[in-house]
């Protein structure tokens, strides 16, 4: 048989012992990161983790293999592995790799240049950065004035569906008398997005620029709208700024008696069911507090799907995969929702831009009419106003 050779590259080695900070090193081969791998679900042959791995631990380049871009991030390797290996930092090694290569992605390369000229990943104007918040008298930032900076994001800047819960959020605060501010046009980027598509120079970069700015605002405390910034702040950034997600602060609020849902949900309604987005719950360890928040509603009973917590079924939206286009069929949503489904559910809330955009996509793609997708801050808010409507 003719035998294939491989030359191995000592400085493509070393270079990816420097990014991964060696993580793949004590992979042993097993499997188990193969096995696991949701791609499995959707697809007869599934994405080989484990090949990934070891091309890491050999310092091998795979040119042009549109397969290390499949991997979502959600960390679902990470939690069954084991010898704890970072599996996600290996592929956003072996990514930027590839970007010094000039083999990313072919549907990549517009969201860095996006970031670049835009300070966002939507290609939209930093101009329209604070355009949703025009009429909800959101001020500016002031360290003297404002308990938290309410850090909004990229995604919940510009998404039209995802404004809704920026919008939420704010209408939250307020009705708890949180100071809070923004920052409107000169909100930086987080540059979790450069990050997921493996671009590390770049985020560093980044992080530092939004360091400086967050610095100079005198910012101490801030409240990210999704699990993705959040995780970027408490994990990527080396800062003293001390990030919350929104339902970890709501939840807080809660605790000390600010923020008291009163309206009870009405009977259609009450059941609900949560999604654990893989950026809280795997990457972060954060399960409880949007359970305690939603919980918190008069007349709701959250029923479990199959999956949850860290052991939640990604919704296929991290990693870059907002970016670029699955096929039907291979979209891991379209399993979730109906795992929310099995429930009885009427409502599948969710605490992740990415979560809601990619669950009210399989929801409507199947057709399926009695289960709304939700934030949880949308379902909040709602209850917020329909308690000051019946208190008056």
């Amino acid at each position: 048989m003719p035998q294939t050779q491989i030359i191995l590259d000592d400085t493509t080695w070393e270079e990816l012992l420097e990014l991964t900070h060696g993580a793949a090193a004590v992979c042993f081969q097993c499997g188990v990161c193969t096995a696991t791998c949701p791609w499995g679900l959707v697809r007869e042959e599934t994405l080989s983790v484990r090949s990934y791995m070891r091309a890491a631990q050999l310092g091998l380049h795979k040119n042009g293999n549109e397969d290390l871009w499949l991997c979502t991030t959600c960390a679902q390797c990470e939690a069954y592995c084991p010898r704890g290996v970072e599996i996600a930092d290996v592929f956003r090694g072996l990514r930027y790799l590839a970007w010094k290569r000039n083999q990313p992605h072919h549907g990549l390369s517009t969201l860095l240049w996006s970031v670049y000229w835009n300070n966002n990943p939507w290609e939209q104007p930093p101009s329209q950065r604070a355009n949703w918040a025009k009429d909800l008298a959101a001020p500016q930032f002031d360290p003297e004035k404002h308990e938290i900076l309410y850090y909004v994001g990229c995604t919940a800047s510009y998404d039209s569906r995802a404004q809704k819960v920026a919008r939420a959020l704010v209408k939250i605060f307020q009705a708890a008398g949180v100071s809070f501010g923004i920052l409107g046009e000169d909100e930086p980027c987080c540059g979790e997005e450069v990050l997921s598509v493996g671009h590390k120079l770049y985020f560093r970069e980044m992080a530092e620029k939004a360091t400086k700015t967050l610095r100079e605002r005198g910012v101490t405390q801030l409240v990210t709208t999704d699990p993705h910034s959040y995780d970027a702040f408490k994990n990527h950034y080396n800062d003293a700024i001390q990030p919350l997600h929104y339902t970890q602060y709501l939840a807080h609020l809660i605790d000390q008696g600010r923020l008291t849902p009163r309206s009870p949900i009405p009977n259609s309604q009450s059941l609900i069911t949560f999604h654990d987005p893989c950026y809280l719950s795997r990457h972060n360890a954060e399960i409880e507090a949007p359970r305690k928040v939603l919980s918190a509603i008069p007349g709701v009973e959250l029923v479990e799907m199959p999956n949850i917590a860290d052991d939640t079924l990604c919704c296929g939206g991290g990693g870059g995969r907002m970016w670029l286009e699955t096929e039907a069929g291979e979209r891991f949503s379209d399993l979730r929702v109906e795992e929310a489904l099995s429930t009885g559910a009427r409502i599948l809330a969710t605490a992740c831009p990415y979560c809601i955009a990619c669950l009210e996509d399989s929801v409507k793609a199947k057709g399926i009419e009695d289960l709304a997708v939700m934030d949880v801050a949308e379902i909040v808010a709602k209850n917020i106003v329909e308690s000051a409507l019946h208190e008056r």
